[in-house]
């Protein structure tokens, strides 16, 4: 019978169940321990409702952000990597396409952990976090866009990561300050 009545106390079988002999491993059992207190903290954190960006939204976000880029960026790019301009403007608007992708899923990504973790939406993001964002953003970018920059231009792999990372450098800044004025200019509506 004390076999069923610890079932029905703890949830635990009798074998499981805290000792009750005083020790402070039995007080800490019965405290619900680390690792169910830590579960219950991390489910408690993730039940916030997420309110995400609609898909037009996010479209153009996406869109405003890589004809943007390929506005501010293609000069530069043809100036100190000595490719011709039309296939620069070729190779960085192949590089934009991987990188609207990329925006897509990982902006999404980024923002449902975020509310959820948080219960905060995008719009806001404080700064520190915005550029940890920005970061993982260009480099998961990087990672993708490396061989491709290669492939196309003909330079050797360390001169197309100077490229890449000077791109990425860029891109880095300009995704901070664009996605801090988007969230301004629009910000997201609570349905």
């Amino acid at each position: 019978m004390k076999s069923a009545k610890t079932e029905e106390r703890t949830g635990l079988p009798r074998r499981c169940a805290p000792r009750n002999d005083g020790s402070g491993w039995a007080r800490f059992m019965r405290r619900g321990g680390a690792d169910q207190r830590g579960a219950h903290a991390i489910l408690r954190a993730m039940s916030h409702t997420v309110t995400l960006r609609s898909l037009p939204d996010r479209l153009r976000q996406v869109a405003l952000f890589e004809v943007g880029g390929l506005v501010l960026f293609t000069p530069p790019f043809v100036w100190a990597s000595g490719v011709p301009a039309r296939d620069s403007l070729a190779l960085l608007a192949v590089l934009a396409l991987m990188a609207a992708v990329w925006n897509g899923v990982f902006n999404t990504a980024f923002d449902w952990v975020e509310g959820r973790l948080t219960g905060r939406s995008a719009d806001r993001r404080p700064w520190p976090l915005r550029l940890v964002h920005a970061l993982g953003f260009e480099g998961g970018l990087l990672v993708m866009t490396l061989p491709v920059i290669v492939w196309w231009t003909g330079m050797g792999w360390v001169e197309s990561l100077v490229a890449d990372i000077g791109l990425a450098l860029a891109y880095t800044l300009y995704a901070l300050l664009f996605n801090l004025a988007y969230d301004r200019a629009f910000p997201i509506r609570k349905p």
